[in-house]
C-alpha cells in the first residue's frame, strides 16, 4: 500500500499525531543531548583551564616586601624606571635542592647569584648590575621573620644577609648601598633553575676558555655547548675552574648565561604549543618567590608583557666595582668612586660612564 493510501489515523501515516509527537520527541532528545555534551565539554575545558591557572598562581609564593621595609627607603623619582632584585638561593630546602646544592654539609640558605636589574623608562633595553657574594657589607636594622628587630652589623658578607635575616632584608641592605628604589623582588632556587633550563630544552653557551672544575664535575671544552638544567646550574656556579677561583670568576659566565637564557626563552614559540607554554610556566613558577605586587600570575604575566620590548641582545651587564678588601683578601668592598657613580647613573636613569664600570678587583 502506498503512503498516500495510508489513511491519516493510521500508525504508519506521517500525519499521525502520535507518530509526529514521537519524531519531535525523538528530536528534542537528540538536541538535548548534542548540547549537553558541548555543555559537559565547555565545563571540562573551563574546569581543566581554571585548575591549570590555579597550579600555576598557587605555585608563586609572595612576600610583602613593603611592609617589612616601611617608609626608610629610597624616593622613588618619576623617570627612574624600573628596579628588579633578581637572586639565586642555594636553599637546601627539599630533597631536589638538597642533591644540586651538594648534600647536606650547608645549612640554610644564601643569595648565591645576586642582580640589580635597571630597565629604564620606555622598556626598550635593561642594565644588569650583579653584586658579588663575597662583597663586605653594613647591613641596616631589619626586621626578622618573626618581627623582631635585627641589629645592624658591618663588614658582613653580602650573601649572609639572606640567611641571617631574609629577603626583605636582602632588599634593604641593596637600598641602602645603593640608594636606588627596588620595584620588584625575583628569586629562584637551585631546583627551580634547573628545572627551567630542561623545560625548555637546554641553553647553548659559548664557552669562553676550557673549564675543569674537579668540585663540581663540570668538565667542559671552548666553544659552543648546549647545557642541560643540572649542566647549567654547574656552570653558573663554577668558581674553580675559571678565573682566580673567586666568586668574581664566575660572575661574567652568569651573566653570558643570563642572556643566553632570555634568548633562548625568547625565541620559544610558546603560543603554537600550549603544552609547552604549560610546562614552561610550570617549571618558572613553582620554584619562584616574588614581592607581592608579582605575587599572581595575572600580575606576573603582565610585568612579563611590558618587558617584551627589551632584546637581550642590547641588554648590558656590569659587575659592581670591586677592590680586594685591605683586612681579608679573600674578601672584596665597593669601590669608590666607581660605584658611587654607577648607583648614581641608574637612580637619574642615565647613561653609565665606562669609568664606572673598571673594577680594581681583577679575579674575574
Amino acid at each position: 500500500m502506498s503512503q498516500d493510501a495510508i489513511a491519516p489515523d493510521h500508525p504508519g501515516s506521517p500525519e499521525n499525531p502520535r507518530r509526529r509527537k514521537r519524531v519531535r520527541t525523538r528530536g528534542s532528545r537528540i538536541r538535548r543531548a548534542v548540547l549537553l555534551s558541548v555543555l559537559v565539554i565547555l565545563i571540562a575545558a573551563g574546569g581543566t583551564a581554571y585548575w591549570l591557572y590555579s597550579r600555576l598562581d598557587g605555585n608563586i609564593k609572595g612576600v610583602d616586601i613593603d611592609k617589612a621595609l616601611g617608609e626608610d627607603r629610597p624616593e622613588k623619582l618619576p623617570t627612574s624606571g624600573q628596579n628588579l632584585l633578581v637572586l639565586g638561593s642555594d636553599s637546601r630546602a627539599g630533597a631536589e635542592n638538597k642533591a644540586l646544592g651538594g648534600g647536606g654539609a650547608v645549612s640554610g640558605a644564601r643569595s648565591d647569584t645576586a642582580m640589580v636589574v635597571h630597565i629604564p623608562e620606555g622598556r626598550s633595553r635593561a642594565v644588569a648590575v650583579s653584586i658579588p657574594r663575597d662583597t663586605l657589607v653594613t647591613r641596616p636594622e631589619c626586621a626578622g621573620a618573626d618581627g623582631s628587630s635585627v641589629d645592624s652589623a658591618n663588614r658582613v658578607m653580602f650573601n649572609s644577609v639572606y640567611s641571617q635575616v631574609g629577603p626583605a632584608c636582602v632588599v634593604k641592605t641593596v637600598e641602602k648601598m645603593s640608594g636606588v628604589r627596588i620595584d620588584h623582588y625575583l628569586e629562584i632556587n637551585f631546583a627551580g633553575f634547573k628545572d627551567l633550563v630542561d623545560a625548555i630544552g637546554g641553553v647553548t653557551v659559548d664557552v669562553p676558555q676550557d673549564i675543569h672544575d674537579t668540585s663540581s664535575g663540570l668538565d667542559l671544552t671552548a666553544g659552543p655547548h648546549k647545557l642541560n638544567g643540572t649542566e647549567s646550574l654547574s656552570y653558573v656556579r663554577t668558581r674553580h675552574g675559571i678565573g682566580d677561583g673567586s666568586d668574581l670568576g664566575r660572575i661574567g659566565l652568569q651573566q653570558q648565561f643570563l642572556l643566553a637564557l632570555l634568548s633562548e626563552v625568547k625565541s620559544q614559540n610558546l603560543l603554537g604549543s600550549p603544552a609547552n607554554t604549560y610546562r614552561i610556566a610550570n617549571s618558572a613558577t613553582k620554584s619562584l618567590t616574588t614581592d607581592e605586587g608579582l605575587a599572581s600570575l595575572k600580575s606576573l604575566t603582565e610585568f612579563a608583557r611590558s618587558m617584551n620590548g627589551v632584546d637581550p641582545g642590547s641588554m648590558e651587564t656590569i659587575m659592581l666595582p670591586v677592590a680586594y678588601d685591605k683586612t681579608d683578601p679573600n674578601r672584596v668592598v665597593a669601590a669608590q668612586p666607581q660605584a658611587r657613580t654607577l648607583w648614581k647613573a641608574l637612580r637619574e636613569d642615565a647613561a653609565i660612564p665606562e669609568t664606572a664600570k673598571r673594577s680594581p678587583a681583577t679575579g674575574g
